[in-house]
């Protein structure tokens, strides 16, 4: 079949269209034809080399972990999906490959796909929309009245975030650049803070829930403006600068102990820090749909591009300026 791999750690230029073999579906799996899938900033990640030493790659490895598509055959022990049912999933990150016609995604991992939804839009949500739910709901807690702050709302995580927090009741405050003031209100933010003239660490204080999607720094600058027994989910670990400096396995020392000063930072304050890694859950995604369909969650998608330009979807994203997903088409 076709997929689009990469056979080192690279800049974008590594992908490229090529013929990978069929996926093995075992019992517990669903085979699935993919329509469409989107990147993500851990994907880039993944693809430049700094996950290597957790999450290592064997080449022709194929990048990608959202996908929205059909089901064409089911496992012996599946009874939840039939051929023909549409689905979405983020699949576990030991086996991402959504950059492909085909894929095997364990049972439990899918959710039926919002009929609401195209499937490029829905193939933006899945694996953003379960990290803020992981974050928000399953880390935080996050309850009607509490105050939210979202860093980065205009980007995947950040707008999937600002949403289910007003779904829940929360009031949100977020940041953003001047040009993405207006989208991130219309997605239910009650105060936006430009970055780009004011420190939200100088005019923002009694936060109960806080999204820190920029790296150790600011999760310690977060729990100052914490109130009491307060909670800071991050969503950046600051792996990339620590293996820039000292490689992909020396690079995890200074990365854990960052995590760990914040943790005990917080801690001694009373207040809470949880390092948020997204969970592959079909119960979860259902959720989710829920929210789709009752309108209180929209995709954003930035750009639709085909399969075959790839490596431009990943510089897209990679430019750190997409507002939303960039989604990548895969023909029937």
């Amino acid at each position: 079949m076709k997929a689009i791999v990469y056979d080192r750690h690279g800049p974008a230029d590594v992908l490229h269209l090529g013929e990978v073999p069929e996926p093995t579906v075992g019992p517990d799996d669903v085979l699935v034809a993919i329509r469409a899938t989107s990147v993500n900033p851990v994907d880039c990640k993944i693809r430049q080399g700094y996950q290597r030493a957790i999450n290592p790659q064997r080449f022709p490895a194929v990048p990608g972990m959202d996908l929205s598509g059909e089901v064409l055959e089911v496992g012996a022990n599946v009874v939840r999906f039939e051929p023909g049912d549409a689905v979405w999933a983020s699949p576990h990150h030991r086996r991402c490959g959504t950059f492909a016609e085909r894929i095997a995604v364990r049972a439990d991992e899918l959710a039926p796909k919002p009929p609401s939804l195209s499937h490029e839009e829905a193939a933006s949500l899945p694996l953003v929309a379960l990290t803020a739910w992981n974050c928000l709901v399953d880390a935080a807690k996050l309850k009607s009245g509490d105050h939210l702050f979202v860093q980065a709302g205009a980007g995947g995580v950040g707008s999937a975030a600002i949403q289910i927090g007003k779904a829940i009741g929360a009031t949100v405050t977020t940041t953003c650049s001047p040009a993405n003031a207006q989208f991130v209100t219309s997605l239910g933010a009650d105060r936006v803070i430009d970055y780009r003239s004011e420190r939200w660490q100088d005019s923002v204080r009694d936060v109960d829930v806080f999204l820190a999607c920029l790296g150790p720094q600011e999760t310690l600058d977060a729990i100052a403006v914490l109130s009491p027994g307060g909670c800071v989910t991050s969503i950046n670990s600051g792996m990339v600068p620590a293996v820039s400096a000292h490689g992909p396995w020396l690079g995890l020392l200074p990365m854990v102990a960052r995590m760990l000063r914040c943790s005990l930072t917080a801690r001694l304050q009373g207040r809470r820090v949880h390092h948020v890694v997204r969970k592959a859950s079909g119960l979860d995604l259902a959720a989710l749909g829920s929210l789709v369909d009752q309108g209180t969650l929209r995709p954003v998608v930035a750009q639709v591009l085909p399969l075959e330009n790839a490596a431009d979807a990943h510089r897209l994203s990679e430019g750190g300026h997409v507002r939303g997903k960039v989604v990548v088409a895969i023909p029937e």
